[in-house]
């Protein structure tokens, strides 16, 4: 069973930055993906930007050129770069996995609790 602890929300002003990590631990689990999500009061969870084991990324949109996401691969941890900060991107932003149990030789998805992301105008 893995566990994700996100870290390094808080409130900022318009135009600032924020650097969000996620740590996963855990023993008997591969970790594939790693990504963040997002949720904004009254709307749906939503990609912000994820990271496959083999470098590739994926990025919402409305994040492109603004939001970088990393991985440390050998530490498990991911992180999400948020620069340029708008006052729509305030949210809870949530990191997921794609974790491979071994014992039951399956793949599923673990969420972290998430951490609040607030930007002022």
């Amino acid at each position: 069973q893995v566990q994700l602890v996100e870290s390094g929300g808080g409130l900022v002003q318009a135009g600032g930055s924020l650097r969000l990590s996620c740590v996963a631990s855990g023993r008997g689990s591969i970790i594939k993906a790693m990504g963040w999500y997002r949720q904004a009061p009254g709307k749906q969870r939503e990609l912000v930007a994820a990271s496959t084991g083999d470098g590739g990324t994926n990025y919402a949109d409305s994040v492109k050129g603004r939001f970088t996401v990393s991985r440390d691969n050998a530490k498990n941890i991911v992180y999400l770069q948020m620069n340029s900060l708008k006052p729509e991107d305030t949210a809870v932003y949530y990191c997921n996995a794609e974790v491979f149990t071994i014992a039951t030789i399956a793949t599923i998805r673990t969420w972290g609790q998430g951490t609040q992301v607030t930007v002022s105008s």
